[in-house]
């Protein structure tokens, strides 16, 4: 019995000293659900998204909300164009602008009811940078940052609502946040 206890201690032991040696790698080449930013660096999530062929992939870490988001935002990427107004009569359309492209997307973490023109978006939410999503909005644009990608209805690829890793300027644009996840 006592031998028995024993071997479980020590293969305990082993295991943590292997696990406190994987810790001990270079930031990004331990293998873990992280998506490669080290764990309580001030970037927000643990894990961010990553791009695929034009859709965001959600980090296994994102809370539901999130990935419901980014779900939302992946059904109206690549394939529906820009237009002045789109996305605000109602939530399918043709077509989206700035605002109704992130209204869409928050609509479908239910963070939203009805989609909103940019302006209204300066005092949606609470102040300030998000944890996980970021609405950047002024009186004539907005885009949001989720789980580290950009959507947006500019700089992007395509004509119309897209992701980008490429961070834009925020000066101008209120900064606001659903709230902590």
């Amino acid at each position: 019995m006592r031998s028995q206890t024993h071997r479980r201690s020590r293969l305990i032991l082993l295991a943590l000293a292997a696990l406190g040696a994987t810790a001990m790698l270079a930031p990004g080449t331990a293998s873990s659900s992280s998506g490669g930013v080290t764990p309580g660096s001030d970037d927000g999530p643990t894990g961010k998204a990553k791009l695929q062929d034009g859709k965001a992939i959600a980090p296994s870490d994102a809370p539901r909300r999130v990935v419901k988001v980014i779900e939302a935002a992946n059904k109206i990427v690549k394939g529906k164009g820009y237009c002045l107004g789109g996305g605000h009569r109602k939530w399918k359309s043709k077509c989206y602008d700035c605002s109704g492209t992130v209204s869409y997307a928050l609509h479908g973490g239910r963070m939203l009811d009805s989609p909103m023109p940019s302006g209204a978006f300066r005092k949606w939410g609470k102040k300030g940078k998000g944890e996980w999503i970021t609405v950047y909005a002024n009186g004539g644009h907005m885009y949001a940052v989720i789980a580290g990608l950009r959507l947006d209805t500019s700089m992007t690829a395509g004509a119309g609502p897209g992701w980008s890793r490429q961070m834009r300027s925020s000066k101008g644009y209120k900064k606001r946040h659903f709230r902590k996840f």
